[in-house]
Parts: C-alpha cells; structure tokens; sequence
C-alpha cells in the first residue's frame, strides 16, 4: 500500500483519528432503517474498506462500539459522540462513513435498501431493493 493515496479523517472533535489507504471496495449510499437512525439522516453516504486500509492513529482508547446485531460493530467517539464507521465481520469490511474522510474523493457507485427510503435521490446510479447478491440480498434492483 505503499504507493497508494491515503486519506485522513476524524471524528467530530478530532480525539480519533483515522486514515484509509487505496481505494474502497465499493461506495455508495444506504437507505435503511438502521443508518438512517444511527447517522440521525435520510441516507448514510458508505465508504467500504479491507481492514487492513484503516488504521486509528489516534484515540483509539476513546471508541466505544454498539453491535444492534452481530453482522455490525457501529463505532463512535466517546468524548463528542462523532460517528466514525461500521465494522462488517461476515464481508470482512469496514464501512467509513464519506463525511469521516472529508478530502477523500467520494464518487457513489449505488444506492442499497431503497425498498426502505423514505427521501429520493435523482442519479442514475443501481438501486439495489436491499442488497447486492454477493453480500447476501436478493440482488434486485428497483
């Protein structure tokens, strides 16, 4: 990863940081139930990632971590409550949120779980009714 980009990002009072290096597995936004009312939104822009391209360089002592499931470890600043990211054990992925690296080049490449959106967003990306067959949805676009 040496030769690679990499790009740094914080929560909302800077006592985490973090950087991501390479490029993402994928990027886009979700509509579901669960990331609206974790980012306190309509949509959550996602930015997923090997393990191995996000590391905490700073106050990793202050991340506190809720698993509403075993599928997602959601995991935040304890000191401002900023959101930093979701860690996704069954795809082996790590979902940082677009706004936690603001210099980093988001370019969506979907929208997941529009079976539940509530707000509409005019592009002409996929829109996947739940999740890609891949990462265990039905594959269905809307």
């Amino acid at each position: 990863m040496h030769d690679q980009k990499t790009y740094q990002g914080s929560c909302f009072c800077g006592a985490v940081e973090l950087t991501v290096t390479g490029e993402p597995a994928a990027m886009g936004f979700c509509h579901c139930e669960s990331c609206r009312r974790w980012s306190a939104g309509p949509v959550n822009a996602f930015t997923l990632w090997s393990p191995a391209a996000v590391v905490i360089t700073k106050g990793a002592e202050v991340i506190g971590t809720f698993n509403k499931t075993a599928r997602s470890a959601r995991q935040w600043c304890t000191r401002c409550g900023g959101h930093l990211m979701t860690v996704h054990p069954v795809w082996n992925l790590v979902d940082v949120y677009a706004a936690t690296i603001p210099d980093f080049p988001f370019v969506p490449g979907v929208h997941v779980h529009c079976g539940e959106a509530v707000v509409g967003i005019t592009d002409d990306l996929p829109r996947q009714r739940d999740l890609p067959a891949e990462m265990g949805g039905s594959g269905a676009l809307m």
